[in-house]
């Protein structure tokens, strides 16, 4: 089973996995390697396990977190929390 971050990113296929040693979100309360995650901060205050159990998924700021991530936008992430 992959391992997902709290935004629907693939760690296991992510490349700063092996880039930074990057081991999750969730083994980092957050606070990876680039500073702190709001959509984590989110996701923890709401007591979720992922973005995908929100009632409001998907909000405008994971869409715009993953359009920064992947401008062509195809939704990946999206997918992968509506399948968890």
């Amino acid at each position: 089973m992959a391992n997902y971050s709290v935004c629907g990113i693939d760690c296991d296929s992510c490349k700063f996995k092996d880039e930074q040693n990057c081991t999750g979100c969730h083994v980092h309360k957050g606070c990876p390697f680039w500073g702190t995650c709001d959509l984590y901060a989110c996701a923890a205050s709401k007591e979720l396990p992922h973005c995908g159990k929100c009632s409001d998924f998907p909000c405008d700021k994971l869409i715009e977190a993953h359009k920064r991530e992947n401008p062509d936008g195809n939704g990946i992430e999206i997918e992968n929390l509506r399948n968890l």
